[in-house]
């Protein structure tokens, strides 16, 4: 069992953020998932599950989504991050080398806060540590590698604990699970499972019903595009 770690707590940290800093060092990976990783299976990674504040929106979570052309998670919205490499420190120079090199985020920039409890995804193999962090300074970002990330977006908590943004999808697998439709993009999977656990912890969630069952398409979602150059700005 993996629990929660938290790295550090700046007295000048948004209100809004306390809640669920509160919590970190309790989670638990049964907090999240019910999935554990094999003994010894499994291939380190980490990502980075940003938050950060817009004047227009307000508090906001960094994703990105994947190309369509990818092996593993093809379409799908993601937090920026990947596998670890030999070079990689810990889980965190993971996520920040991965979010840099994914849709150029400046490392220094960033704030880390804590650890989240390590999750498995079967479906790659990975056991991945969320690292959780506040971007302090915020600044434009983009696709750097267009063969494997199609878009990014700064997507707001109001939106997400929107009820009417929130929806269960069912795999042609048979497995059911949260989602998002915000801003073009239906977050599901992995990523929607620790949003979704992430709102309630930091007290945002709205009441919601959960009704509402939209069917996977067989081929990845995109992104809706406006015509206006594909970056995130401050």
């Amino acid at each position: 069992m993996s629990r929660g770690h938290l790295v550090g707590r700046p007295d000048d940290l948004p209100e809004w953020l306390d809640a669920l800093l509160g919590r970190v060092a309790s989670l638990r990976t049964e907090d999240f998932s019910a999935l554990k990783a094999p003994v010894g299976a499994g291939r380190p990674s980490a990502v980075l599950v940003l938050f950060g504040e817009s004047e227009q929106t307000g508090p906001d979570l960094l994703l990105l989504q994947r190309a369509a052309t990818m092996r593993n998670h093809a379409g799908q919205p993601a937090f920026p991050g990947g596998g670890t490499d030999p070079e990689d420190a810990d889980a965190v120079a993971t996520a920040l080398r991965e979010a840099n090199e994914e849709v150029g985020l400046d490392p220094a920039g960033v704030e880390v806060l804590g650890l989240l409890p390590e999750l498995f995804i079967p479906v790659s193999s990975f056991v991945v540590t969320p690292v959780l962090a506040w971007w302090r300074h915020p600044h434009p970002v983009h696709p750097r590698q267009p063969a494997e990330v199609a878009h990014v977006a700064r997507l707001p908590i109001s939106e997400l604990v929107d009820p009417d943004n929130r929806i269960r999808v069912r795999h042609r697998s048979g497995w059911v699970g949260p989602a998002f439709q915000v801003r073009g993009m239906l977050v599901w999977g992995f990523t929607a499972g620790v949003i979704s656990t992430l709102l309630d912890i930091g007290g945002w969630t709205r009441p919601w019903q959960p009704g509402r069952l939209v069917e996977l398409p067989e081929a990845p979602v995109p992104a809706a595009r406006s015509g206006a150059p594909d970056e995130v700005m401050p």
